[in-house]
């Protein structure tokens, strides 16, 4: 989904080129322990790799003195243990689970958050994931930030976890998300359309930047409950932070967004309120369009209750 899919913990390494004329994907596989080329150009192409402060293709070949910065996601612990957490899961067949996420639930195991994460409960819920992309992946198909909840679907086997892929690359699932935002917006439905890549200014950041990657956010109102709007928000891409950076970019920041949004907050101090409310897509076995939904959490519902009590 658009919270892209989610950030795990990251760490900066920069250095020096010291012999030009290599690829910039080859170059950083070679300089990183454990870093493959294909992962390097993944990070390339997600907006992770700078060359003197600027993105760069990953066929771009360095120079002698570049300077070139690398974000790297923490890497997730040996080993992933499975933990009888509570899960609740809003589909299931025998492909395929949707799951309604929690706030404050991380997707996957990295350093600082090694366990009790949705892949932990996850093997424990279904042991067979642990097959499916790769132990700290456990047939998990899309990603939302810890802060996020809502629905995130998992595939049981390989050959579903592959065709779910396909269905998010190539825009064939409607997400559905649900966030209020400070103040009355203006107009009451409009599309935000702004590239998005790393914050020059603080690379463990997203923004909306020239050189990022194309972001395509549609929003309407669904009410506005006093000096705030409820919207339904329809990401039309998947960035890292995308709603969130596109809503605080046009001034009307999620509320309970210390990172994108004002730092002092009333309404929501352990998260923000932004929820993945549906999903509408073909089932990759049957073909058959599948809508699922999660209802908006008590504690988000208890905002709207506080602030429509207000005068």
């Amino acid at each position: 989904m658009a919270e892209n899919d989610s950030v795990a913990e990251e760490r900066e390494l920069t250095f020096t080129v010291e012999a030009g004329g290599e690829r910039l994907d080859t170059m950083i596989a070679a300089r990183v322990a454990d870093l493959s080329r294909s992962v390097a150009h993944r990070l390339i192409k997600d907006g992770s790799v700078t060359v003197n402060g600027e993105p760069r293709k990953a066929s771009f070949r360095v120079e002698p003195g570049d300077r070139v910065a690398v974000v790297l996601p923490e890497e997730a612990p040996e080993l992933v243990l499975p933990e009888d957490i509570p899960l609740d899961v809003v589909y299931e067949d025998e492909v395929m689970l949707v799951v309604n996420k929690p706030a404050g639930m991380v997707v996957h195991p990295a350093v600082g958050h090694p366990s009790g994460t949705l892949v932990n409960a996850l093997l424990a819920y279904c042991p067979a994931v642990a097959d499916v992309g790769g132990l700290e992946r456990a047939g998990i198909v899309h990603r939302l930030d810890k802060d996020t909840s809502g629905v995130i679907v998992v595939a049981k086997d390989e050959e579903t976890r592959t065709a779910l892929q396909r269905l998010f690359k190539r825009r064939r699932v409607d997400k559905t998300y649900l966030a209020l935002v400070e103040d009355r917006i203006e107009p009451r439905e409009g599309i935000i359309e702004a590239p998005i890549g790393r914050d020059k200014r603080n690379r463990k950041r997203m923004a909306v930047v020239r050189s990022g990657r194309e972001a395509y956010t549609a929003y309407r109102v669904r009410e506005y409950v006093g000096d705030y709007s409820l919207l339904e928000v329809r990401p039309r891409t998947g960035r890292t932070h995308q709603v969130r950076v596109h809503l605080a970019w046009i001034g009307y920041p999620i509320v309970g967004d210390a990172v994108y949004g004002r730092r002092r907050q009333e309404l929501l101090r352990d998260r923000f309120f932004l929820h993945a409310a549906r999903l509408e897509f073909e089932h990759p076995s049957s073909g058959e369009k599948l809508v699922v939904e999660a209802p908006l959490p008590q504690e988000l519902r208890g905002v709207l209750r506080q602030l429509r009590r207000r005068p």
